[in-house]
């Protein structure tokens, strides 16, 4: 697997059903081709990243938000330094590809 400067995940809040995670990271880092086993919302507080699936390309920036499907493999490149809340189920796992 590629090694790359990943960004801070921290948890914030555990409920019932949803779990509330923290993004922190500068220009330059990312995350390698990975996928959530249950869909996401990732909620951008301040800077840009481009998250790449096979087929799309986005760019999240600040005051926007993105719906990560269950099962989407895609990767994560932080363009300015980053600050970003996701939310997702309690029992949501994050998978790298090998």
């Amino acid at each position: 697997m590629e090694v790359i400067n990943n960004p801070d995940l921290t948890h914030l809040h555990i409920g019932s059903a949803l779990k509330v995670l923290k993004i922190n990271a500068t220009a330059g880092m990312g995350m390698p081709l990975h996928h959530s086993t249950k869909e996401g919302v990732i909620i951008v507080q301040q800077g840009e990243a481009r998250l790449k699936s096979k087929n799309n390309i986005f760019f999240l920036q600040k005051g926007s938000s993105f719906l990560i499907p269950a099962g989407l493999e895609h990767s994560l490149t932080i363009l300015k330094d980053f600050k970003a809340v996701v939310v997702m189920a309690i029992d949501s796992n994050i998978n790298f590809k090998n």
